[in-house]
């Protein structure tokens, strides 16, 4: 009992710490996309002035919404052809010491999309079938490129409710501001810290144990803690291991587990601060904070009580009966269930997908929370996307109460208008579409298989391949399960990552297309009618919307999935 109190205790000031960092961290965000002066221009601005030079563009370059999405678009059109090529071709280039093979086409079409749009979702096994160099060169290029985009999208949808000229930036610009001001400095501290952790930091590829009961084992190494560093910060999640989180030399100790969330938090929970900061008002940050707040901290207490309970869609299995102190498969033994938890809640509430627990042999309740989190991809979602999806949810909820008291809806001295409604509902749509249309293919045409047998239609089964699809649809990348079904087959890594690319780039279309409305438009003083935003009660009304919007959507497949193994059904 009083190890759990503790561990509570340790739950309690790291949310604490992550909730009075993110303002100042979200001040720093905002000056850094608003061109503000900050500490290190005198090294800094040189180094980014000759990029841009190199790039053939300058600060001063405004771009439309077309003009930057473009420019997104071949920087990551770009990436995904550099990596599908290097992981086609990894067997004959450099640093594959192990010499691991090419991977096949799918696979590699598969793994580039996955890791260019900050998905992150495997379905190879690191140890074996990806390169060294393919691994620290191409990957980790990903890596700072897909998160720094987020936070570009981000900036630019932000940037159109205070410029007035039909400009929302530089996409260039961002991006290098991004990487140099924002993602290469936190993740060279934080690499450092989990250096100092015992995370490990080498060029040696591999060495050779020779365990006490005999024989010898093989232990990867390399430079892990470089690597991790920027895979939790920018919410990417793909493990150096294929365990992923709980793999020791990864997250070696109970300290290193709460620092990982502290990163995975790091940004997101920023994300309003910065806002605030960008348009000057920083009262409005906080009713998206609580938001997010409200939902995460429910989230977290459901997923806590109901994995100390007995699972009983497992109940039935021999030697895996009542327990005394909850239900212990899946989790790792070397943190206590809150601090676990919290790990599990807050990587794929944050769209990090860093697994350290088995998802699969979570209770079915505790499944559910997980995919909710992903279906509402904005408490606090992934790097910058997170906050753009959660304005979206803003401008629907604004203008659906403004149709409720018949009043013209207006955010921040911008109406709101058809189009933006339209924008706003096509992000939010694409979603569900991108998850249940794949999925339904994937189960009629007779795709998912076990061993080469179509797999039996039982809730558990549903769930993991649902499970699936939600995580790339919402560019997750956490896996309900590892072998729950053959997803290594052409038809789920072609289907899948068309299905990443999909929810990752039509999304950012839209925050840019809404951001680009409002930059169009004059701004309306205040008036006895506007809706006050910064308050409470819209805290209220917002959180519930997201919430009752978002369990529309996706109600009937929980029903046949994490709700039916409770009751036994399918």
């Amino acid at each position: 009992m009083g190890i759990a109190v503790q561990s509570f205790w340790d739950v309690i000031v790291l949310l604490a710490l992550a909730i009075a960092v993110a303002p100042w961290f979200g001040s720093y965000l905002g000056r850094v996309y608003m061109d503000r002066p900050l500490p290190g221009d005198v090294v800094l601005t040189p180094i980014e002035s000759a990029i841009y030079r190199l790039l053939g563009t300058s600060p001063r370059r405004q771009m439309s919404a077309r003009e930057y999405m473009v420019a997104l678009l071949l920087v990551n059109g770009g990436m995904l052809f550099f990596l599908w090529w290097f992981f086609f071709q990894q067997a004959s280039l450099p640093f594959n010491p192990t010499g691991v093979p090419n991977m096949t086409w799918d696979l590699a079409f598969h793994s580039a999309a996955s890791f260019t749009t900050n998905t992150d979702y495997t379905h190879f096994t690191n140890e074996s079938q990806i390169s060294f160099g393919s691994l620290d060169i191409a990957w980790q290029l990903a890596l700072f490129l897909s998160a720094a985009t987020g936070l570009c999208v981000m900036a630019a949808m932000i940037r159109g409710f205070v410029r007035k000229d039909g400009t929302l930036g530089n996409y260039y610009v961002d991006m290098v501001r991004t990487i140099s001001r924002v993602l290469l400095p936190v993740a060279f501290v934080s690499g450092i810290i989990l250096v100092v952790m015992g995370v490990p930091e080498t060029w040696t590829a591999s060495v050779i144990a020779h365990p006490i009961t005999g024989g010898t084992q093989t232990i990867y190494l390399g430079p892990v803690a470089s690597w991790q560093s920027i895979s939790w910060l920018g919410t990417n999640g793909g493990g150096w291991y294929s365990a992923n989180a709980a793999m020791p030399l990864a997250n070696p100790t109970a300290f290193s587990n709460l620092f990982s969330i502290f990163l995975f938090l790091l940004i997101a929970f920023s994300a309003p601060f910065a806002f605030g900061q960008i348009i000057r008002n920083r009262g409005e940050a906080w009713p998206l904070m609580g938001t997010v707040l409200i939902v995460f901290v429910v989230a977290y207490g459901l997923f806590v009580a109901f994995q100390a309970m007995n699972n009983p869609a497992l109940a039935s299995v021999h030697g895996l009966g009542p327990q005394i102190n909850g239900y212990p498969v899946g989790q790792e033994t070397r943190w206590s269930l809150p601090e676990a938890s919290l790990g599990q809640v807050a990587s794929v509430y944050a769209n990090v997908g860093a697994n350290n627990m088995d998802i699969g042999a979570l209770s079915p309740v505790a499944q559910m929370v997980l995919l909710f989190g992903m279906f509402t991809q904005s408490t606090p979602g992934g790097e910058g996307t997170g906050f753009g999806t959660l304005l979206l949810f803003t401008v629907l909820a604004i203008f659906v109460g403004g149709l409720m008291v018949g009043r013209t809806p207006e955010y921040l001295g911008n109406k709101i208008e058809t189009g933006h409604v339209k924008w706003a509902a096509l992000a939010l749509l694409i979603h569900p579409a991108t998850i249940l249309i794949p999925f339904l293919v994937s189960i009629a045409g007779g795709f998912v298989q076990v061993d080469g047998s179509t797999l039996p239609a039982t809730a558990h089964n549903f769930t993991a391949v649902l499970y699936e699809f939600t995580s790339e649809s919402a560019n997750n990348g956490s896996a309900l399960s590892t072998g729950a079904f053959n997803d290594t087959t052409p038809f789920f890594n072609v289907a899948g990552a068309l299905v990443m690319l999909v929810g990752r780039f039509v999304p950012i279309w839209a925050m840019l297309k809404v951001g680009d409305l409002f930059s169009r438009q004059e701004v309306l003083p205040p008036s006895a009618g506007t809706l006050k935003t910064a308050s409470g009660t819209f805290t209220i009304y917002l959180t519930l919307f997201l919430i009752i919007t978002s369990a529309l959507l996706f109600l009937p497949v929980l029903a046949m999935g994490p709700l039916a193994q409770i009751v036994g059904g399918m």
